[in-house]
C-alpha cells in the first residue's frame, strides 16, 4: 500500500505542553473530518479508510498523547479527560467549524465525550465499538480498591521495560496474533508505522507502556449517558458480530441515551471492523454521512 500512494503530511500541535502528532490527507476545501485511532494502536492504522474518503473530505488523524509519534505523558498518567483535552486543542489548531468525527475504541470514546461537551462543534459522529464495555461485563469495586490497584499497577509499570522483537518481522507476527483479520500486507504496513527501531537495533512500539494502566476514577454510566444525551449530530455507532467488548448497545440500553444514533453490526469481523471489513465498514459510513462512492 505505501507503495501505491502518497501519503499524509505530517504536523504537531501543543496540548498540556505535549507535542503532539497529526497526519493530514489534504483537500482543505472538503468538510472536516478528524479520525482517532485507539488504545496502543496509531494514526496511520486510518490510511486504508482515508484513502476511500480523502475524495470527499478534509482528513486528519491525531496520534494520542503516549502512542505513534506523540509525546508520552509527563509522569506516565493518562486519562480520558486529558484524551477529550488533547481532541479539543486538535480543533483549535486545525477546524474552522463544526467537523465530522470518527473514533475507534479508546478513540469511539474520546469522540463521543467531545461531541456531549461541545456539541456545537460537531456535524456527525462515527464510533466503532467506543461506548465502554456493557454494562454486564462492568465490575464495581470502591474507591479505595481503584485506588490501590492503580497505585499498585503504575509501580509495576515502572519496573517493566518495553517488550523487544528482534525483526520487524517477529513484530509483524505479534500483530498478527492480535488480530487474525489481518492480511500479511495490513500487518506489515501498522508494524512499520508502529514500532521504533532502538540503539540496539531491535525494535519496539511507539505507545508508551504506562497507558495499560487503569484510572481509579471510573467513567460511570451515569456519568456517559448524561454527556452522550448532549450530543446534537447524528451518530453511527458500529460494532464486529465476532467483537468480545462491544455489547448490544439496543439491547442493554445505553442506545437509549441518544438524541439521534443508529447501531449496526458488521459481521465476519471482530474489534478491529475498519481493519476486519473495510469495504462494509466504508458502505456504511458513505451511507450514513450521504456520500457518494467514486
Amino acid at each position: 500500500m505505501s507503495e501505491q500512494i502518497i501519503g499524509p503530511a505530517s504536523h504537531y500541535f501543543y496540548s498540556q505542553r505535549l507535542k503532539l502528532h497529526y497526519v493530514d490527507w489534504g483537500n482543505e476545501d472538503r468538510p472536516l473530518a478528524i479520525l482517532v485511532h485507539g488504545g496502543r494502536d496509531h494514526c496511520r492504522n486510518w490510511d486504508w479508510v482515508a484513502m476511500e474518503l480523502r475524495g470527499h473530505f478534509h482528513l486528519i488523524a491525531p496520534d494520542l498523547r503516549g502512542h505513534g509519534d506523540s509525546d508520552w505523558s509527563i509522569g506516565g498518567s493518562y486519562s480520558m479527560i486529558d484524551y477529550v483535552l488533547d481532541l479539543a486543542q486538535l480543533m483549535n489548531a486545525a477546524a474552522s467549524g463544526p467537523a465530522i468525527l470518527i473514533g475507534h475504541s479508546l478513540g469511539g470514546a474520546v469522540v463521543l465525550q467531545y461531541a456531549g461537551a461541545f456539541p456545537e462543534r460537531v456535524r456527525a459522529v462515527v464510533a466503532i465499538e467506543g461506548l465502554g464495555p456493557p454494562p454486564s461485563m462492568i465490575v464495581e469495586k470502591t474507591a479505595h480498591e481503584r485506588m490501590r490497584t492503580w497505585i499498585e499497577e503504575m509501580q509495576a509499570l515502572a519496573r517493566r521495560k518495553g517488550r523487544e522483537y528482534p525483526t520487524l518481522d517477529a513484530a509483524l507476527h505479534r500483530m498478527r496474533e492480535a488480530n487474525p483479520h489481518l492480511s500479511v500486507e495490513q500487518a506489515r504496513h501498522l508494524t512499520v508505522h508502529g514500532v521504533r527501531r532502538n540503539e540496539n537495533g531491535a525494535f519496539s512500539w511507539k505507545f508508551d507502556n504506562y497507558v495499560h494502566a487503569t484510572s481509579p476514577y471510573l467513567f460511570n454510566l451515569k456519568d456517559a449517558s448524561e454527556i452522550w444525551s448532549q450530543i446534537g449530530s447524528p451518530c453511527l455507532l458500529i460494532r464486529g458480530d465476532e467483537s468480545q467488548w462491544a455489547g448490544d448497545p439496543e439491547g442493554d440500553g445505553r442506545l437509549a441515551f441518544f438524541r439521534a444514533a443508529e447501531s449496526i453490526v458488521i459481521r465476519g469481523a471482530g474489534h478491529w471492523v475498519h481493519h476486519d471489513r473495510l469495504a462494509e465498514f466504508i458502505r456504511a459510513v458513505r451511507g450514513f454521512l450521504k456520500v457518494q462512492a467514486p
